[in-house]
């Protein structure tokens, strides 16, 4: 099972490609603020660079937090919008074994369908306006 792993909760992204549990390949940027503008081009760069393509993506495994609150939205927006749109299963996961617990849910057949960030706090939104 091809498998693309993100991680978006803080300035330093992450994006892996594995082979069911063999890492491929794994990258670490200053996303930052550029987040938004970059992690599309690095999904792209890995699958270009080990020869795969997006739609032989099955599994999308990613961090679900806590962790930022623009960093954890945008990466679990991008993470389910892939998944629904491949069709791939998904995998939401927390912790330092985040990559290994999530590839291990996709493996036994488990599929979150929509992942929803864990932030670690409460969230502070402004209550719309009546």
């Amino acid at each position: 099972m091809l498998i693309l792993t993100l991680r978006t909760d803080k300035p330093e992204a992450e994006i892996g490609l594995y082979n069911d549990k063999e890492q491929l390949s794994y990258i670490s940027w200053q996303a930052h603020r550029e987040l938004a503008e970059t992690i599309h081009l690095k999904i792209r760069e890995q699958l270009e660079k080990t020869g795969k393509d997006l739609h032989k993506v099955q599994g999308i495994v990613v961090f679900a937090g806590p962790g930022s609150f623009t960093g954890l939205r945008i990466g679990i927006t991008v993470a389910n919008a892939l998944a629904k749109s491949l069709p791939a299963a998904i995998a939401g996961t927390t912790g330092d074994d985040w990559i290994a617990k999530g590839i291990e849910s996709l493996l036994t057949g488990q599929n979150q369908e929509l992942v929803m960030p864990e932030y670690g706090a409460p969230v502070h939104i402004t209550q719309p306006k009546h």
